[in-house]
């Protein structure tokens, strides 16, 4: 017995001194006060239950992605030498209007605006993928394909053996897919490409110094990019589900991606090649030539995540409701905003500006469902309205400001998407594309229930406390 009390002595003191080690850690590289201090005080108190759980959740930091292309720009660079247009940002120094909100999409892009370019709104899921199967029937020379989930169901089946059929033609393909969120998908679906010749890999977020035991990191992009001159871009992922059937355990789905012909494909490439390089520490043979221009759009890829230096979403959404001086109109499935991204919302109410939130009022993800009523009673503006979705579950992640701005893309209004999600988003400017957008929304709110930012004040007391614990959560969810 004494043996074993001593065992269990000498285990907790190596835990406790653990729990101090990681404890400073957390301090040094947790991004805000709140969170460091939170796991500062479970460390050194509740080393048994918090080290395992910081190992897995604590890290907001993707390490070795920066590393890794920095090791690879070179080779790039010798690669494409002076066979590529990829434009610069301009100065600041020699901007006209530096104060423009173009200054500051475009230095967090590290890419600028580009015009000329052709856009499709492509609404819910058999629209998309029809577009989408088109457009890789026409690939001659090459498609790369990036989803956070892929199913082995009717739809991954149809996508497969479109694949199949393309690169028996003499297609390159290339096919990302984040593991954790295809983590039901069989093994066979992607040997079976494989054994093709189709270039599949998973994204490796596992991968690198100080990865190894974390499970907070998603490649959540949704990419696809045919010949170098086409690119699709939205919140659809391959399963049956997002094709909106009334049998799909939601009675519906409701999400919205958008199709890019022109010079604004050139970064999104970029974008994907990175992804891949960190995936497979290959560089992809892409053709990086400025596509021809084909319509009116100027567009602007912004891939954020967590390999970031500022934290570029929450700042991309910051920056596009600050510039509303009419109207601020976003959807996205989830609520659960940083105080900053809640501050501006509730500025541009001051201001007048119409905001209106669209969130669905049936859940996929119940904690973060319940933590986003909490944030919705922390808006307190009445300026601010509400609206539930009512016809399926909203997946949808757009947004328009005035009639100016339009978003579209993979990123939510949560903490998971602002730090620790690898996202993209297209910021569009074309007065036609955010018409399109308006009468989107004008007919989604149709398919709404108006309700308020008192939500939380009609529950009963055991629902708000749950809904209390769940905003404890939000970090992580």
């Amino acid at each position: 017995m004494s043996f074993l009390l001593g065992l269990a002595s000498l285990f907790y003191t190596v835990m406790e001194i653990t729990g101090i080690i990681t404890a400073i850690i957390a301090v040094r590289e947790t991004r805000t006060p709140q969170g460091a201090v939170a796991w500062a005080i479970s460390l050194v108190t509740f080393p048994i239950f918090s080290l395992p759980l910081y190992w897995i959740f604590g890290r907001s930091k993707f390490h070795g992605y920066v590393d890794a292309m920095r090791t690879g720009r070179a080779e790039f660079q010798r690669r494409i030498d002076k066979h590529h247009h990829v434009p610069p940002v301009t100065p600041l120094s020699e901007r006209l209007s530096p104060h423009s909100p173009h200054t500051v999409f475009e230095t967090l892009a590290e890419s600028p605006f580009l015009g000329g370019n052709d856009m499709e709104l492509l609404v819910n899921g058999p629209a998309t993928f029809k577009a989408i199967f088109a457009a890789i029937e026409q690939a001659e020379r090459y498609v790369l394909i990036q989803f956070y989930i892929v199913r082995d169901d009717d739809l991954g089946k149809e996508l497969g053996e479109l694949l199949l059929r393309k690169v028996r033609q003499g297609v390159s393909i290339r096919f990302l897919y984040d593991e954790l969120g295809s983590y039901s998908t069989p093994a066979a679906y992607w040997e079976t490409l494989r054994a093709a010749g189709i270039e599949a890999f998973p994204f490796h977020t596992t991968r690198g110094p100080g990865n190894r035991f974390q499970l907070n990191f998603r490649n959540h992009r949704k990419i696809v990019v045919v010949d170098g001159h086409t690119a699709f871009i939205g919140g659809h992922n391959v399963g049956t589900e997002y094709l909106g059937g009334k049998d799909n355990g939601y009675g519906g789905w409701r999400d919205t991606h958008a199709r890019i012909s022109g010079p604004a494909v050139l970064p999104i490439q970029v974008c994907f090649g990175k992804d891949w390089y960190w995936a497979t520490s290959e560089i992809p043979d892409l053709d990086l030539t400025m596509p021809a221009k084909r319509g009116t759009a100027e567009v602007l890829a912004l891939p954020t995540g967590p390999v970031d230096t500022l934290e570029n979403c929450s700042i991309m959404f910051i920056q596009a409701i600050a510039s509303a001086k009419k109207r601020f109109w976003i959807a996205s499935p989830y609520f659960v905003p940083d105080t900053s991204v809640m501050k501006a919302l509730q500025m541009a109410s001051m201001r007048g500006v119409d905001v209106r939130i669209m969130l669905p009022r049936k859940p996929d993800h119940m904690l973060v469902y319940l933590a986003g009523f909490a944030c919705l009673k922390e808006l307190s503006r009445p300026g601010i309205r509400v609206f539930r979705y009512d016809d399926g579950f909203l997946h949808q992640k757009v947004f328009l400001a005035d009639d100016t701005l339009a978003g579209v893309g993979t990123a939510n209004l949560d903490n998971r998407s602002f730090r620790l999600n690898f996202e993209i988003t297209m910021l569009i400017e074309d007065q036609d594309f955010c018409k399109s957008i308006e009468a989107m929304f004008l007919d989604d709110f149709h398919h709404c229930v108006e309700t308020g930012l008192d939500e939380y004040d009609k529950k009963n007391i055991l629902h708000q406390t749950i809904i209390r614990f769940a905003r404890l959560l939000s970090p992580i969810l």
